[in-house]
């Protein structure tokens, strides 16, 4: 007996290491099998804080097996299960649904900003598509998310009621897995999460403790944050200046630089009147931007930065920035492309595809090029440079939205008509506002063509990382060249490309062999057949 019992405690030692370890690093629910029966009994959302102990619920498995689940005063992380006439066996907690608990509010999940694209740090909210109350099922749209490359539609994970929006429609600059909204299982729980607010969740949490002297680790926790005093960070960032400078920490001084804030404009709240960072929090808040650039007399109106605006501003910043640019550029006679694309459109009419542009014939020969010269179709990786053997094209698309840049994959394998079906529903999704992830990620090289639709001559295109090139493509234009004979002449249509390479991976050589490749292509397209 004393042998049966030692081996039981074991177990529940076991058992309760195991808990605290899978409660602290993720979020699930108890699955518990009791005669081959798996039941859920619960399930929470934990962060990795340590707070006083406090017991937050119960479960059976069956007569005489209670168990208690202990954890902080919070409701967020179970610090023991107790209870020895029953036992766990190892691998018997799984992943289940995610849920957050409160001592006043039933099971629920939380739903977070997600995080929709590998650049993506924050989102907005464009509109809700599902109100509150509404019953939801996996699958269904719950909402539409402004991320920084287009506007997606947020789907439902699993079945349930829709009980609180947090941020509703409209709803700007959210960050990635902030709280958005709040799901239950049962109808009859919505009402109870009418004033829930997400952000206060965790401040009563000190409160409770001093009710509860429990364990002496709590109070260590409880009296860390208090020896990070405040009033020394301005010692560290205060400017030892004199005479008639202004003193600002350096932070202050470089938010003010970023923000065009003049230090003289502020006044500050430190310690002789030294300008914090809060200062120029404060005053940009209350317009102080705005007076800063106004000018005298001079009338103008501030425009909302969208989100794919901030987000391409700063990634073309950080391209010319990081990059090492530099630039060549070739003419190629386009006669024949022009000819091959009068003989194909008939054709293609007639079985109801899509006319073939000059753009898609120009993104099929850069393709192929990249398939004779893979050195174009690479990234800079820092220890080494990885060479795709995918060629996916992005195409640059310029919308009211702002510029788009969808992805043709595999352009070298299909046909001209394939692509221009391709390149016009990615063109409209655009235009729409309408693109997901998979329309514009996993691209490898990138067109830009200004010459067609706006009849620029010649451009040079910002790198798009973390690509190695992109083909600026410029008009067509008639210039007079020598005929076969001498004093002879005739009219031909030269379009000019430039190619931006990144000098990290594309040597110039190799550039320019990638341009000869495409001109080749361009000036004898019926190769782009066969």
């Amino acid at each position: 007996m004393l042998l049966q019992l030692r081996s039981l405690q074991n177990a529940v030692d076991c058992e309760r290491s195991r808990l605290v370890r899978y409660f602290s690093s993720s979020s699930g629910s108890f699955i518990v099998k009791e005669n081959g029966v798996g039941k859920r009994t619960g399930g929470a959302r934990f962060s990795k804080h340590s707070q006083p102990a406090k017991e937050i619920g119960t479960f059976s498995l069956g007569v005489n097996r209670s168990y208690t689940w202990t954890g902080a005063s919070n409701g967020r992380i179970p610090s023991a299960v107790s209870g020895l006439n029953g036992s766990f066996s190892c691998g018997q907690v799984a992943t289940a649904r995610s849920f957050s608990s409160s001592a006043d509010l039933p099971p629920h999940q939380e739903i977070g900003m997600p995080s929709l694209s590998p650049t993506m740090t924050e989102g907005n909210i464009a509109k809700w598509l599902k109100k509150e109350g509404d019953k939801v099922a996996p699958g269904e749209v719950l909402c539409e998310v402004e991320t920084d490359k287009a506007t997606v539609e947020m789907e439902c994970m699993e079945e349930g009621y829709l009980a609180k929006i947090i941020h509703g429609d409209g709803a700007k600059e959210i960050k990635v897995g902030e709280i958005i909204a709040i799901t239950v299982e049962e109808e009859g729980d919505i009402e109870k999460f009418k004033d829930y607010k997400p952000s206060s969740s965790a401040e009563p949490a000190p409160a409770e403790s001093k009710a509860q002297p429990e364990p002496s680790q709590p109070k260590v926790e409880e009296k860390e944050p208090s020896k990070t005093p405040e009033p020394k960070a301005p010692k560290i960032e205060e400017a030892s200046q004199s005479g008639d400078r202004i003193f600002a920490s350096p932070l202050a001084r470089k938010l003010a630089e970023d923000n065009n804030v003049p230090l003289s404009s502020v006044k500050g709240t430190g310690p002789d009147g030294r300008i914090l960072k809060a200062d120029i929090e404060d005053y940009l808040a209350k317009g102080g931007q705005r007076e800063a650039f106004a000018a005298p007399g001079l009338g103008y109106v501030d425009i909302p930065n969208a989100q794919i605006r901030k987000v391409t501003a700063n990634r073309l910043l950080q391209s010319k920035q990081t990059i090492p640019h530099y630039y060549l550029t070739v003419d190629a006679r386009v006669d024949k492309l022009v000819k091959l694309r009068g003989e194909l459109n008939p054709l293609q009419e007639a079985s109801g595809g899509k006319k073939i542009s000059i753009n898609d014939l120009v993104i099929k020969a850069a393709a192929l090029a990249l398939r004779k010269v893979p050195q174009c179709n690479s990234s800079w990786m820092n220890d080494f440079i990885r060479q795709y053997h995918n060629v996916n094209i992005n195409v640059a698309v310029q919308t009211e939205h702002g510029l788009f840049v969808p992805v043709v994959r595999d352009a070298d394998k299909k046909g001209l008509g394939t692509i221009a079906e391709e390149v016009k529903q990615l063109a409209q999704k655009a235009k729409d506002n309408s693109l997901k992830p998979a329309d514009y990620e996993g691209g490898t090289f990138t067109v830009s063509n200004l010459g067609g639709p706006f009849g620029i001559k010649q451009f040079c295109a910002i790198i798009n990382p973390p690509q190695s090139a992109i083909l600026a493509i410029g008009s067509a234009e008639k210039r007079v060249i020598p005929g076969s004979a001498d004093g002879q002449y005739e009219f031909g249509s030269f379009m000019s490309a430039t190619l931006s390479c990144d000098h990290r991976v594309i040597d110039g050589a190799i550039g320019a062999e990638f341009l000869k490749a495409f001109k080749g292509y361009i000036e004898n397209p019926t190769t782009m057949l066969l």
